[in-house]
Parts: structure tokens; C-alpha cells; sequence
């Protein structure tokens, strides 16, 4: 499959890997897509494993609504359960980066029926995130995501000079020069960034909808180079999940987990999936 539909939008994904090979949803983060997988995802096929990445809710062409309730963890949820409803699948392991993480923790909580296993990277499970903000560094860390909040302005920053300061960042943050470019060009698609900030400005909108506790087995990978996700937070986690968790830390590696270190963590990833047997 190269696409699927969910109440008018389309979304597009990358389907590959064995057809029989037990299926791995990976789901990326911002500004990221499915290209953020590219190294990853070659590694798991080789061990059997069918990958389905999709281009998640304001990544897609197709599927970038207007208005921030439409970036509600509901629905960004929902977006994923349409997918394995799609690809005739009754539950998958999910690997998920960033915000692909926050929706994979949420599908853990929510419904541990349609997840295997879960692996989530770099991004601590959003209680502890929580909690973290107002008891360690986090709240300097996540500075960012207020400054998200607000109209217009972020989009004129990050994409002023041709994507410069958009460029700028992820440049500094270790990911190599072509990657770069494939970001900042899909963010200056038009409604595209916009879109993607819609996630962030979606957050106020989510505090009856607390993720809860996690009941499928987990993989948390976290990098001490992170500089967006410190340790407050990664240590915590263990308390929001009632299901076998295991902790991995990468040494120096920055926030870009899939890109930087994609095959160690495919490594880890393959050893969490067959696990579940």
C-alpha cells in the first residue's frame, strides 16, 4: 500500500519489507517525515520485518486540516488505527520518534489490543514529561514549545532567509547536509508548517486526555545528546508502564535518533520484536 484514507484525508506511506514479515508502524516527529526512517527501516527488513511509515496528519499533502483541534493526540492516534485498519492488520509493533513517540505512548494507554510491542525514541512518556517540567531542567529544555504556541510568528522565523533558522537547527543538531534539505523543502510546501506546528498548538487542547499507563512491552531509547529531552523525565518513565520496560541510553548521540544512530537502535529494535514471540 501506498496510501490510505481517514475521514476525507489522505495520507501517504511507505510500505516495504517481506509482505509476510510481521508489520512495524513507524512514525516520525517534526519536522521530520518518512524519509527520517531511510537508514532504519532496511535493517529491520532484513531481519523479516514489513515496515509501514507514513507521513503523519500536516506531513502529508493531502491530509494538513486547518485549525489546531485537528492535531489533537486523538486524532493523531486515530490516524495510526486507520492505517493497520487499512492494511487489514489487527495489531502491529509500533516504533515512534519525537511526536511519533507521544502517539506511540498513547496507543499503548489507550488501546494496548492494536500494539505488540512499543519503542519509543528520544521521547520520554508524557506524565513524566509532565512532572519533569516543573522539578528538573525540562521546563528550559521545552522552552520551544511556548514559543510554538503563538500565530504566525514561528512560521516567519523558521522559514525566513529561505528555511535559514530552520536550517540552521538541524544542521546543528548533527543531521547531515541532504537530510537538511529534504526537511526544510517539505516544510516549505505550502500550509506545511503550519501544519506541523499544529501538533504544538494542539496541546492545550489535550489535558482531559491524559496518556495513562502503558500495558504492552516497552523499548524507551534515550541519547545524552538530546538537547530538547533530558534525563528527569527518561527516569521517570518506568512508573507509567505496567508491562515488562527496558531502558537503553545512547552516549552523545543527539535528538535525532532514527538519522544518527540507525543501526544500533534497529539492533535493539529487532531483539524488542521478537520478544513478543
Amino acid at each position: 500500500m501506498d496510501s490510505f484514507r481517514r475521514d476525507g484525508l489522505t495520507f501517504d506511506v511507505r510500505d516495504a519489507g517481506p509482505e509476510d514479515g510481521e508489520a512495524v508502524v513507524l512514525l516520525h516527529g517534526f519536522p521530520q517525515d518518512s524519509r527520517a526512517w531511510d537508514r532504519f527501516a532496511p535493517a529491520l527488513h532484513q531481519h523479516g520485518l514489513r515496515t509501514l511509515a507514513p507521513d503523519q496528519r500536516g506531513y502529508s499533502p493531502m491530509a494538513r486540516p486547518r485549525g489546531r483541534q485537528h492535531y489533537r493526540l486523538r486524532e493523531t492516534v486515530g490516524d495510526v488505527l486507520a492505517l493497520l485498519d487499512a492494511a487489514g492488520l489487527q495489531d502491529a509493533h509500533v516504533v515512534g520518534h519525537d511526536w511519533g513517540g507521544i502517539v506511540g505512548w498513547a496507543l499503548g494507554a489507550w488501546h494496548p489490543d492494536r500494539v505488540r510491542t512499543l519503542t519509543a525514541l528520544s521521547v520520554p512518556h508524557p506524565a513524566a514529561i509532565a512532572t519533569a517540567l516543573v522539578t528538573s531542567d525540562q521546563g528550559l529544555r521545552s522552552t520551544y514549545v511556548g514559543v510554538f504556541q503563538l500565530p504566525l510568528l514561528p512560521e516567519r522565523l523558521l522559514l525566513a532567509g529561505n528555511g535559514a533558522t530552520l536550517r540552521r537547527a538541524l544542521r546543528h543538531g548533527g543531521l547531515p547536509d541532504d537530510v537538511v534539505d529534504h526537511y526544510v523543502a517539505r516544510m516549505q510546501e505550502p500550509g506545511a508548517l503550519s501544519s506541523a506546528l499544529g501538533w504544538y498548538r494542539a496541546l492545550p487542547l489535550g489535558v482531559r486526555d491524559p496518556v495513562g499507563t502503558v500495558r504492552v512491552p516497552t523499548l524507551h531509547v534515550w541519547s545524552t545528546g538530546d538537547a530538547f529531552l533530558g534525563r528527569t523525565a527518561t527516569e521517570a518513565t518506568a512508573q507509567h508502564v505496567d508491562a515488562p520496560y527496558r531502558l537503553e541510553i545512547l552516549d552523545g548521540v543527539p535528538h535525532w535518533i532514527p538519522e544518527l544512530a540507525a543501526d544500533d537502535v534497529a539492533d535493539l529494535v529487532t531483539a524488542h520484536v521478537r520478544t513478543a514471540g
